[in-house]
């Protein structure tokens, strides 16, 4: 295998959510680093590698360790939470690694977002309701730009679902009010995928009081939109690919 660093999204947490690829990469691995506070530990049972957790070290102390080891021709890999391409903070370790002329690949891993959708049991995307999913998060000690605010991303009365915010749950509501009307549905998932995993509904209206009184402060996503009701009520939108006077290549 050619000596490089493996990003690798290991999932939402249910350790049978990894990519067959991703486990195998980890299997072989000489060296792990894994996001320690959010990255399923069972994902590691067994594995030959040298462990490390990441969550008390700096960006500098992780890229000095990827690049002693891959000095030394171990293969590393890197073990993020959900799917890399959200929030997983490896942008800031690739143009380090870049600086350094070492190699890296991706490898792209399941969304909490998708394991929550799956919790809720339907898709996000119901024909005539809603056709687009938002992925985002509140401002908090990370910014956001202004033209991203919930309020103006509101305002689409799009499927949303937010990430790193039910802590802030009050300011959440207010802001989203400002493009969806009171009785939309929320549903709170926490843990997505974990045996511990809690998944509660309510609207717009009554979402605050729900969250406070389970105690919720952390590792939650919160979705949001018309397209919520799909789960609970028979909503009569259909999809054109099965219709039945609907023709294409493959059926006449």
């Amino acid at each position: 295998m050619q000596n490089k660093i493996y990003f690798i999204g290991a999932g939402p947490g249910d350790p049978e959510l990894i990519t067959v690829k991703g486990k195998k990469l980890i299997d072989d691995a000489d060296v792990v680093i894994y996001a320690g506070s959010l990255v399923n530990r069972a994902l590691l049972d067994g594995i030959k590698a040298e462990i490390h957790d990441s969550s008390g070290m700096t960006l500098d102390d992780i890229i000095n360790l990827i690049k002693k080891s891959f000095d030394i021709g171990k293969l590393v890999v890197r073990l993020h939470t959900g799917d890399p391409a959200f929030y997983s903070a490896i942008s800031e370790q690739i143009e380090k690694l870049r600086e350094l002329n070492i190699p890296y690949g991706v490898v792209p891993g399941v969304s909490s977002a998708s394991a929550g959708a799956a919790a809720l049991r339907q898709e996000l995307t119901i024909p005539e309701i809603s056709q687009t999913v938002i992925f985002t998060r509140i401002e908090g000690r990370t910014p956001v730009p202004e033209k991203e605010r919930l309020g103006e991303l509101a305002k689409h009365d799009a499927s949303m679902v937010i990430f790193l915010s039910v802590g802030m749950i009050e300011k959440v509501r207010a802001e989203l009010l400002q493009g969806y009307p009171e009785d939309t549905p929320v549903a709170i998932i926490e843990k997505a995928s974990w045996p511990e995993q809690r998944v509660f509904r309510g609207t717009l209206r009554n979402i605050v009081d729900i969250v406070k009184d389970a105690g919720i402060k952390k590792t939650a996503l919160i979705y949001v939109g018309a397209a919520l009701k799909a789960s609970e009520e028979q909503l009569k939108k259909e999809s054109k690919l099965y219709h039945k006077d609907f023709k294409h290549e493959y059926r006449k």
